[in-house]
């Protein structure tokens, strides 16, 4: 039996080397494409990508971008960065893949969401009304292909010391840190393990999951 075909968008980040490690470990043959070879941002450049695929069994939208500022000071072409990357880049790369999986009756489709899309710390409201918008897109496509046999989810990771939140302050994080009940964060490896057995399910689709523990 030949391997099942896995798709990260964002490919080159933390988490995605994660989700990617542990897919690789469930037999996937997994595809993280750089920038370069998918804009996610760029309907054409999303056609052509997803147009060499056959087959297709599982895409983690995992491509997003922070672009934190006060809203008083975010010009358009900043907010519309943060929300083309993070929500319609999801939306237009999970319509290439949904054709994809339609035709083989199955597929799943996993979307990297954010806490701050329910609590939305001050200076981040272009990205939390994307990943906002993310759980939105969510439920709706699964009830929109789940009588194509279609599961789409969304998976908060919760905080994660990556890349992307190397730049805050020590004093940031255990502010962060403090609002956990267990009083630690998430790791990529648990939430990369997470993602990968949601992967494998057969009967759950529509549904959001936060990886920490904030109330």
């Amino acid at each position: 039996m030949s391997s099942k075909i896995a798709i990260i968008t964002g490919g080159h980040g933390d988490l995605a080397r994660g989700i990617a490690t542990a897919l690789g470990g469930a037999s996937f043959e997994v595809k993280s494409p750089s920038r370069s070879e998918l804009d996610v941002t760029d309907s054409d450049s999303v056609s052509r990508y997803f147009d060499s695929f056959e087959r297709l069994d599982l895409l983690v939208n995992n491509a997003g971008i922070t672009g934190d500022g006060l809203l008083a000071r975010q010009g358009p072409s900043d907010w519309a960065a943060v929300i083309d990357t993070n929500l319609k880049g999801a939306h237009l790369c999970s319509q290439a893949a949904a054709l994809i999986m339609m035709r083989q009756r199955e597929g799943h489709i996993v979307n990297i969401g954010s806490y701050s899309g329910d609590h939305p710390p001050l200076g981040q409201t272009a990205y939390a009304a994307a990943k906002s918008g993310l759980i939105g897109l969510t439920k709706s496509f699964a009830r929109e292909f789940g009588k194509r046999n279609l599961k789409i989810n969304c998976v908060l990771p919760g905080f994660l010391e990556t890349k992307m939140t190397a730049g805050l302050s020590d004093e940031a994080k255990a502010a962060t840190k403090q609002r956990h009940q267990l009083g630690r964060f998430n790791t990529i490896e648990e939430a990369a393990g997470f993602i990968s057995y949601l992967a494998s399910t057969e009967n759950i689709s529509g549904q959001v999951f936060q990886l920490d523990s904030r109330a």
